[in-house]
């Protein structure tokens, strides 16, 4: 009775570590925008601001139904080479597919939009 029990308790715990690493977070549509210019006009903000030094350095977010969230650091660099392969200048949407890790956007893919 005790093996059947402790074996039980295996598969569920090993069942729930598949699940939580499967979780890839949600997706959800918006801006690449840097933190020190999340307060403007966001959808016609220039890559080409975005991706310069003062801004870079302010850190990369990801703006969306009308909150910035900024990226964490693996996420910021998928983030710069989203926004350098899109050929629009303004107004490149993406979709984010991530989570929030400690207040931060952990991301798990960032594309563009072709809407």
């Amino acid at each position: 009775m005790l093996k059947k029990f402790i074996f039980s308790l295996t598969a569920i715990i090993a069942l729930s570590l598949v699940a939580i690493a499967q979780d890839k977070g949600e997706t959800r549509e918006g801006y690449i925008v840097d933190k020190h210019c999340s307060a403007g006009d966001v959808a016609n903000h220039g890559k080409g601001c975005v991706l310069s030094a003062p801004c870079m350095k302010s850190g990369l977010g990801f703006y969306s139904d009308g909150k910035f969230t900024q990226f964490d650091t693996k996420s910021e660099a998928l983030a710069k080479a989203a926004l350098e392969k899109s050929k629009k200048d303004k107004g490149a949407k993406f979709k984010v597919t991530g989570k929030l890790v400690e207040g931060k956007l952990s991301a798990s893919s960032i594309e563009e939009s072709t809407e």
